[in-house]
C-alpha cells in the first residue's frame, strides 16, 4: 500500500521541514529523492540539508550525479520523478507544493504544501482517498513546532 503524507506547512518554510522529515527518513535506514520543479526552492532545500540542524550533516547530491549513483547518497534532489529502478530511493517529497501521481511509485510520498496551494492539496486528497491501496495522512504544525496528525 502507497502511503501519502500530507504536511500543510503553518509555520515553518518547506527547506526547514525537508531538512527534519529528512534527518528522520535516514535514521530509519531509508533514502530519500526530493523534487521540487522551481529552482529556489531546490537551492534552499540544498542550503537548509547543509546547515538547518547544527548537530548533524544531511548528505545528499543533485539527481543525475555519476558519484551519488556510485556512493548510494541518501538524499538526491530532482528536479522530476524520472529516478526509478532498484537503486532508488523507497521515499520521495514533493517540495514544490505541486502533486505528482507517478510519486505514487514510491513507497512513501512526504507532500508538502502551504497555504498558497492549500487548493490543490485538497484536490490532490479527495482524488487519492478515494482510490484503493492508498492511505493518507495529514500533518500540521502545532505553535511550538510539532507535527501533529489530524483532519
Amino acid at each position: 500500500m502507497a502511503r501519502v503524507d500530507f504536511y500543510h506547512l503553518t509555520r515553518d518554510p518547506a527547506p526547514l521541514v525537508l531538512a527534519r522529515l529528512a534527518e528522520r527518513v535516514l535514521t530509519s535506514g531509508d533514502r530519500l529523492l526530493v523534487v521540487s520543479g522551481e529552482r529556489a526552492i531546490s537551492e534552499t532545500v540544498d542550503a537548509a540539508l547543509w546547515a538547518a540542524i547544527p548537530e548533524s550533516f544531511l548528505a545528499h547530491m543533485p539527481a543525475g550525479s555519476p558519484l551519488a549513483e556510485q556512493v548510494h547518497e541518501p538524499v538526491i534532489l530532482a528536479d522530476n520523478l524520472e529516478l526509478v529502478g532498484p537503486s532508488a530511493p523507497s521515499i520521495v517529497a514533493l517540495a514544490d507544493g505541486q502533486w505528482r501521481d507517478e510519486a505514487l511509485g514510491f513507497a512513501r510520498t512526504l507532500f508538502l504544501f502551504d497555504g498558497s496551494r492549500i487548493d490543490e492539496a485538497r484536490a490532490a486528497w479527495r482524488s487519492l482517498s478515494k482510490r484503493e491501496g492508498i492511505s493518507c495522512h495529514y500533518w500540521k504544525q502545532d505553535d511550538a513546532g510539532r507535527w501533529k496528525e489530524g483532519p
